[in-house]
């Protein structure tokens, strides 16, 4: 794709050759009005079929050459504030013209952001609104190519962003830059192939972009995690060569004096599953779209990346960063339906599926997170398929017990639109999970599958600690929701995350 480099435009706008402007035009009945304006700003000349196209309900674009230059063409873009119109529309509509426009001599990009007025109901905060079409250049502009042996030449664009409030403008693209930049890792972790993946390379992986980022990363191997009593990680990984590990990150925001006390500092677990291939074990997953299952590991690298994005953005609040990390493959050591485990909580699990081995692993990561005795624990795992059934591919399921929290996680899903949607956590679902020869069992049977599963971590949390579970099983995965996530894992959690964090510290 290309070489970006994003900037706040001033109040006189240059064109230079091989320029592209794009305008957006709200459909209110002055659509005719406006397009004049258009030909006096640009100094051009709309054809007829080019007005009448773009005031037709069916054209909601056009494209106009300018053979004078100065830009040399210009987009005219509808908007209508219906029903249809969500907080996305911006951030979809530039990731989808980004990747038009790839194959093109394109060198510079001009965008003219409407008026933030017009849009109140919609944004509660003008910089976010910004931060939305600077969002949809980055996402457009991802893609994965490390493993094609002919690589095309990044070619440079230059964009350009026009708001009424230059000032909003330049702290949106600060804060897009190094969040997506964030999301960008995410996405390579998620997207790369489990044999560059396992779990000692994702430890690498994390250790060496955490040090950047100036975050602690403290990697757990096998003696040590077997020293913990952490007997869940080691029987979901004892099946495989490549070893498991335990991932622990912490970001501890540097406190100036006068303006935060560290006491008052809020302190947040967030845990992810880090499966960087799951097979199903023993009890083996179907082949089709097994392919998929190296994306088990989305939750451990968007608690990665969200440390990322905290830490470059010097978010106040301290942050640790909990990865179980295996791969679950079936062999002669490989765990088995029937066996129990016994995790470092000094709980013991019955193994009635060695498919459902996220929840296992969890166990322990969770047990871990509590005794750091945190204000929060929010966890992500790509946990169960009936999420997805219940939900569909494009949402996230929410459960906690804490209506503040979710409530608040609700909030900067639908701002963000990595959304959420919250299901039950009722105590009646608890003996979905009963086992008659351990504390519990890992698998609740057919109905029910996602909450049961969420039940089941909830044994290894300490109820004193609010906990939410974010089961992004659906979303995590290239979807047709949305243009930017048609093609590659998606990175989802990581804006939903990053925004809770910012407005809740």
């Amino acid at each position: 794709m290309f070489d970006l480099k994003i900037n706040s435009g001033t109040k006189k706008i240059f064109y230079k050759n091989l320029s592209l402007a794009v305008k957006f035009l709200i459909d209110d009945g002055s659509l005719k009005k406006n397009v004049l304006n258009i030909e006096r700003i640009f100094n051009c000349r709309l054809t007829e079929l080019q007005k009448n196209n773009f005031i037709s309900k069916e054209v909601d674009e056009i494209r106009i050459a300018k053979p004078s230059g100065k830009p040399d063409e210009i987009i005219l873009k509808k908007i209508k504030l219906n029903d249809q119109f969500d907080v996305d529309v911006f951030r979809n509509y530039l990731s989808s013209l980004v990747e038009r426009i790839s194959k093109e001599q394109i060198k510079f990009l001009h965008i003219t952001i409407p008026s933030f007025s017009i849009f109140k109901q919609y944004f509660e905060d003008e910089e976010y609104f910004y931060q939305t079409f600077i969002e949809g250049i980055f996402f457009g502009n991802y893609s994965f190519d490390k493993y094609k042996t002919e690589k095309k030449s990044r070619k440079k664009l230059e964009v350009f962003f026009y708001a009424e409030n230059e000032k909003k403008v330049k702290n949106a693209i600060n804060t897009a830059n190094t969040l997506m930049n964030a999301v960008y890792f995410v996405r390579d972790l998620q997207n790369e192939p489990s044999n560059q993946l396992t779990p000692d390379l994702l430890a690498k992986r994390i250790s060496s972009e955490a040090k950047i980022a100036g975050i602690k990363c403290t990697v757990f191997d096998e003696k040590e995690i077997a020293k913990r009593n952490m007997g869940g990680l080691i029987a979901v990984g004892k099946g495989s060569i490549n070893k498991p590990k335990f991932i622990v990150l912490e970001y501890k925001p540097v406190v100036k004096t006068g303006k935060i006390k560290k006491s008052k500092l809020k302190k947040v677990v967030l845990v992810g599953k880090g499966m960087t291939f799951d097979s199903g074990g023993i009890s083996l997953k179907p082949s089709k779209s097994m392919g998929e299952m190296k994306n088990d590991m989305a939750g451990a690298s968007v608690v990665a990346g969200t440390l990322i994005a905290a830490a470059k953005n010097k978010l106040p609040v301290h942050l640790f960063g909990i990865i179980p990390a295996a791969e679950n493959m079936p062999s002669g050591e490989a765990f088995k339906p029937g066996d129990i485990i016994k995790t470092a909580s000094g709980k013991t699990i019955e193994v009635d599926d060695t498919d459902a081995e996220g929840r296992v692993i969890l166990a322990d990561a969770l047990d871990y997170a509590s005794k750091l005795k945190p204000n929060q624990i929010i966890d992500l795992a790509t946990l169960t398929g009936a999420v997805v059934v219940a939900l569909g591919d494009f949402v996230a399921g929410l459960f906690s017990k804490s209506d503040e929290l979710a409530e608040k996680l609700y909030k900067s899903g639908m701002r963000t639109f990595d959304r959420v949607w919250r299901l039950p956590l009722w105590d009646d679902y608890h003996k979905l999970n009963e086992s008659s020869v351990a504390d519990v069992k890992n698998l609740g049977g057919r109905w029910g599958g996602a909450i049961s599963a969420a039940k089941f971590l909830e044994n290894f949390v300490d109820k004193k600690i609010p906990w939410a579970h974010l089961d992004i099983a659906g979303p995590s995965i290239h979807n047709d929701s949305r243009h930017y996530t048609k093609k590659y894992m998606t990175g989802f959690g990581v804006r939903l995350l990053f925004d809770y964090l910012k407005n809740n510290s």
